[in-house]
């Protein structure tokens, strides 16, 4: 099911383990894609259930979208793949701002998550921590190149490069996404936090600048568990074994 109608717009979806009794969707981060799962953790994670990822709107091989990159944007969206996918009930994990918007879909859908893991995910109010993400997406282009060409044994071409350049080219410059994301300042203070009653995994490294937000969410969400990893922001990119452990350990007991 490479390419789904979701919303009128044509999304990405990648699957592993189809036959999975339970399903647990990912959700990855501002410019980045998929391939952020798809290579290390996601087989880990299909030995247990069904692992269902999608390209964010204007990132990988998803449509490309000129607004509505607010978080309640972006769950709508979300909320729309897993109707299409007839999904009553799935496990929800999200990195950076993915977790952000698997945070904000828990509040949004919370009788129908049954875990939540949240990685990673910045205080949209701090600017120092939304400055990290283009940081690191710079680190996860890299790390795309290089895991595309370890794993088809095919080195990437210069045509191939050139648009992925070009996506996040138009990311920053031709959409609303830096905009939309400042709007998002007041996001950890909503009180919806506090009365949220989903077993919550929240997941940082012990050198990142947003390990703070992991303290803030952690103390917010009620009989939430803070787990920290080796590593800074990139921890898909640096500790991808190490992480997937970590969530087949939470989502299976």
């Amino acid at each position: 099911m490479p390419i789904l109608n979701v919303n009128g717009r044509e999304v990405h979806v990648q699957e592993l383990n189809p036959e999975g009794k339970e399903t647990l969707v990912l959700v990855h981060g501002m410019f980045s894609n998929l391939s952020v799962y798809y290579f290390h953790i996601a087989p880990v994670l299909a030995t247990t259930f069904r692992v269902v990822m999608y390209d964010l709107k204007s990132h990988g091989l998803s449509g490309r979208v000129a607004e509505g990159y607010d978080l309640n944007s972006m769950s709508e969206d979300l909320e729309g793949l897993v109707d299409v996918l007839g999904l009553d009930t799935f496990h929800l994990a999200g990195y950076s701002f993915g977790g952000l918007i698997a945070l904000n879909t828990a509040l949004r859908l919370e009788a129908r998550i049954r875990k939540l893991v949240v990685i990673e995910a910045p205080d949209p109010a701090d600017e120092k921590a939304r400055g990290i993400i283009d940081e690191y997406s710079r680190e996860f282009l890299e790390n795309y190149v290089k895991n595309y060409t370890d794993t088809t044994h095919v080195r990437m071409g210069k045509r191939q490069l050139e648009r992925n350049h070009r996506m996040y080219e138009y990311l920053f410059y031709q959409t609303s996404i830096r905009r939309d994301m400042q709007r998002e300042n007041d996001f950890f203070i909503r009180p919806e936090l506090r009365a949220l009653d989903r077993k919550t995994l929240l997941v940082y490294g012990d050198t990142s600048n947003c390990l703070d937000s992991g303290r803030y969410l952690h103390a917010c969400i009620p009989g939430s568990e803070l787990a920290t990893l080796s590593g800074d922001h990139n921890l898909p990119v640096q500790e991808p074994e190490l992480l997937a452990d970590r969530l087949l350990t939470f989502l299976t007991t």
